[in-house]
């Protein structure tokens, strides 16, 4: 497939590639309301409510999500007792977030009462924070693998083997962008995450956020982008 609009329309029919779209909506429509709102008021409450919209549009489209971490664990959960543990942990985790955000989604649009947003938002937060930093080792301790594995193969290819061992390294190393790509967005994610459930001044200032959203939402393009 090497054709940039069929891309388009695959990576958009993938729930995961409409979210990270519109998570580019939401996360510039932020950068550009903190930025105008000083000087232009007006244009500045038509960004913020983009922004919101946005928000609320995923939260509409990660309906059911949590039963993807479930799958997940279900259908393989590890190759290892260590891998399965961190599975375990970081599914887990996810499954919180997506489940309760659910509640945090019917609070905010007015089917529950809108004093359960906050609470909704903390154990929303707090499972989605937990989940990162498991799915964060699992996927350095995968690269560090991976990197050893290279090493292995190149004192191999000195030896006088070369095709085959060539492409063993360059899958290696597609597999550790995927990889860095996904620490990359679990990281920034989790700075989102720690804003709900720690407010700070780092954490909670709207260039930190608007500056994690879009790693995290450009990291998702970059891995789900068809290849």
């Amino acid at each position: 497939m090497s054709d940039p609009v069929d891309k388009l329309v695959t990576f958009l029919a993938k729930r995961d590639g409409i979210d990270k779209l519109v998570k580019t909506f939401q996360y510039v429509s932020k950068l550009v309301h903190y930025h105008v709102e000083p000087t232009r008021p007006d244009l500045a409450g038509r960004f913020k409510q983009w922004e919101v919209a946005s928000g609320l549009s995923r939260k509409a489209f990660r309906t059911g999500r949590f039963l993807t971490g479930f799958n997940a664990l279900r259908r393989n959960p590890g190759p290892s007792e260590t891998f399965r543990l961190l599975a375990v942990l970081a599914n887990a985790g996810e499954m919180v977030y997506f489940f309760f955000d659910h509640f945090l989604w019917l609070s905010r649009i007015g089917v529950l009462e809108a004093r359960l947003a906050r609470r909704m938002s903390f154990v929303s937060a707090f499972g989605e924070s937990f989940g990162y930093v498991f799915f964060i080792v699992g996927d350095l301790i995968l690269i560090r693998e991976g990197v050893r594995k290279e090493r292995e193969l190149r004192q191999r290819k000195g030896g006088g083997e070369t095709a085959s061992l060539d492409e063993g390294i360059g899958k290696i190393r597609a597999d550790r962008v995927m990889r860095l790509m996904g620490v990359a967005a679990n990281v920034a994610d989790l700075f989102i995450a720690l804003a709900d459930i720690e407010p700070n001044p780092f954490c909670n200032h709207t260039v930190t956020l608007g500056i994690s959203g879009l790693v995290s939402a450009w990291a998702g393009w970059y891995r789900n982008w068809p290849s």
